[in-house]
């Protein structure tokens, strides 16, 4: 969404930010694979940064970039 934008078009958009989609073929291993890139950054922050807030907040970052990536496969934007 930018400022340029129509009420139509800012209703599709939310239109299509809130609808489920449902993997389309070739979407899974883009999915798995940046579930497994995420998951590898995962290990090696909790291998080599210190047991600290700061470290749970990257995994939580990391965690949420998954989601949006994955989100934006979905939605196709």
């Amino acid at each position: 969404m930018n400022g340029n934008q129509t009420a139509e078009q800012i209703r599709a958009d939310v239109e299509a930010t809130f609808t489920y989609h449902a993997p389309k073929p070739g979407q899974l291993p883009i999915y798995n694979g940046i579930r497994d890139k995420a998951k590898d950054f995962a290990l090696y922050l909790i291998e080599n940064v210190p047991n600290c807030a700061d470290r749970t907040a990257a995994i939580r970052k990391l965690r949420e970039c998954v989601m949006t990536a994955n989100a934006a496969v979905a939605i196709n934007t």
